[in-house]
């Protein structure tokens, strides 16, 4: 690394390539209205406890407030200054900070995802945020490639620079038929919103912030939140249990559709043959732009939370080599959507139905019986502590209702998961599925497994179980075969990817250091 000074590629025009450059560039010196606000927004609590502070006192210590914006404003300018990027010689590296020099480099061929991202005020600035996915298994933030501060045309000609790689490539991009669309937003996928959990966490995420801001402002103290709980507490569990749970629904499904049409509004997938790459693109008030290298593409994802499924709904998420598990909604392919639509997608993206129509091999007894155990002993727990307080205690007596609803909802949990699990190799895919309060149907190329692990528990032991995990190269995705009778597990990781395992067995032996040349046909049964 030379200590050259960067320049500034916007001083004379604007660049429709950003590679190819030598010398380190500055981003957009428009960056210089973005970072200061953005710091500022970052200090919004203090500053607003600064100036009220500030009133409060007559006004005399307003050199208080001075200092208070400026120092957020000071620290936005700096991060412009010390921030600059070169992709040239066939790497792409990034180097910010002031007292604490940070470079990052990498291979352009180590690119899996590009996105490209724009805030509303990048909007209006005309300046787009690049976010380069490789194949780092670092989750630290200040380990993200990101080009806070390229023009939106910029932005488009780096995109096709780092996928097609070629003057060739790139040329074959503009041909008209090189497109092919997908699928695009629908407004009646706005019914499947109030069917996930966005709303609550945009609930939470609300009255998290509102309270900081109202404590801020001094405004806390003020609620009647003590009188609110007295008058509260007078109430029947009966009448008070139901109408809590109506009011928090009905906030959360408002915030959930409206939360979906932000992120999700314009929403399209289209598939470019000549860089074989699938384009994404949505956002109301942040535009998002995704594109992900189609060989670099693996496996998809299904994934079928409780809600969704009772309203017939689903999404859809790409496995892609060195995606990290952070940079999940990199991989996104379809929203909350139908599940028919969804599952049609899947089968595009994989070139073939069988991971996402064929039957599954269900797990054997011994599996179905953990998942009973595992769902009804905290159900079990209380039922006896609320029996317990309902007769030793001063409490409502409406509380021993609690072990009944507790145990009705362990007892439904307990059958979808078990009516769940299940494995298949198909189509040149290793497919699993599990779970029930979050589902998922998990398709991975089986030449994308690069290592197996067998774990299991004390208990798993006892009853013959093992959890087999398929890993892959770059990142932290895998696929779990969760809860697998151990000479099954043994069989699948040998016939998934042969010679892999191979050297690891001993011949006769059962479980996971095993050599088993058959399916036990108790478990081999075809998933309903």
């Amino acid at each position: 690394m030379t200590d050259e000074q960067a320049v500034n590629p916007y001083a004379d025009r604007l660049p429709d390539r950003l590679v190819d450059h030598a010398e380190w560039q500055r981003l957009d010196p428009l960056m210089l209205l973005v970072h200061p606000i953005r710091e500022v927004g970052r200090f919004l609590v203090p500053l607003i406890g600064i100036l009220v502070a500030g009133s409060a006192s007559g006004g005399h210590d307003w050199w208080w407030n001075v200092i208070g914006i400026a120092i957020p404003v000071a620290l936005g300018v700096a991060r412009y200054v010390t921030t600059s990027f070169r992709i040239a010689g066939g790497r792409v590296e990034l180097r910010r900070g002031l007292l604490n020099k940070h470079v990052l480099s990498t291979p352009i061929d180590r690119v899996r995802t590009v996105d490209i991202t724009a805030s509303p005020i990048h909007r209006v600035l005309g300046l787009t945020t690049v976010r380069i996915g490789t194949g780092t298994a670092s989750k630290k933030g200040e380990d993200e490639l990101d080009l806070d501060g390229v023009r939106t045309r910029a932005a488009a000609a780096l995109r096709s620079d780092l996928l097609h790689g070629t003057p060739e490539a790139r040329e074959r991009a503009t041909e008209a038929d090189n497109t092919r669309p997908v699928v695009r937003f629908d407004p009646g996928w706005l019914r499947f919103a109030p069917f996930t959990s966005s709303g609550l966490v945009i609930a939470a995420a609300v009255l998290g912030g509102g309270s900081q801001v109202l404590n801020g402002l001094g405004l806390w103290d003020q609620l009647p939140i003590d009188t609110t709980a007295e008058r509260a507490a007078r109430l029947s569990l009966l009448l008070l249990v139901p109408v809590a749970l109506l009011g928090l629904a009905l906030v959360a499904s408002v915030l959930a559709v409206l939360g979906y049409l932000v992120t999700n509004y314009g929403f399209t997938l289209v598939y470019t043959r000549a860089d074989h790459a699938w384009h994404l693109r949505r956002g109301l008030l942040t535009t998002r732009e995704t594109s992900m290298d189609a060989t670099r593409l693996r496996g998809v994802s299904l994934g079928e939370p409780l809600g969704l499924r009772l309203a017939s709904g689903a999404r859809l998420s790409a496995i892609v080599t060195g995606l990290d598990r952070d940079e999940r909604g990199s991989g996104t392919l379809v929203p909350p959507a139908p599940r028919d639509l969804v599952a049609g997608v899947a089968v595009q993206v994989l070139g073939t139905p069988e991971p996402v129509t064929a039957p599954l091999v269900a797990h054997g007894p011994a599996a179905t019986r953990r998942r009973y155990t595992r769902a009804l002993v905290v159900p079990a727990l209380v039922t006896v502590a609320a029996t317990t307080l309902a007769f030793t205690a001063d409490v409502p007596w409406e509380t021993v209702l609690l072990g009944p609803l507790a145990l009705a909802a362990g007892y439904g949990l307990a059958v979808d998961r078990s009516r769940t699990l299940g494995h298949a190799l198909v189509g040149g895919h290793l497919v699993s599925r599990a779970g029930s309060l979050v589902r998922r149907r998990v398709a991975l190329e089986t030449p994308a497994v690069i290592g197996w692990t067998f774990s299991d528990t004390w208990f798993q032991r006892r009853v013959g179980l093992t959890t087999l995990v398929a890993t892959m190269a770059g990142g932290r995705q895998s696929v779990t075969v969760l809860d697998v009778p151990a000479p099954v597990g043994t069989a699948l990781a040998r016939d998934a990817v042969p010679g892999l395992v191979e050297q690891f067995l001993v011949l006769g032996d059962e479980g996971p250091a095993g050599r088993v040349l058959e399916v036990p046909p108790e478990v081999a049964e075809p998933d309903a």
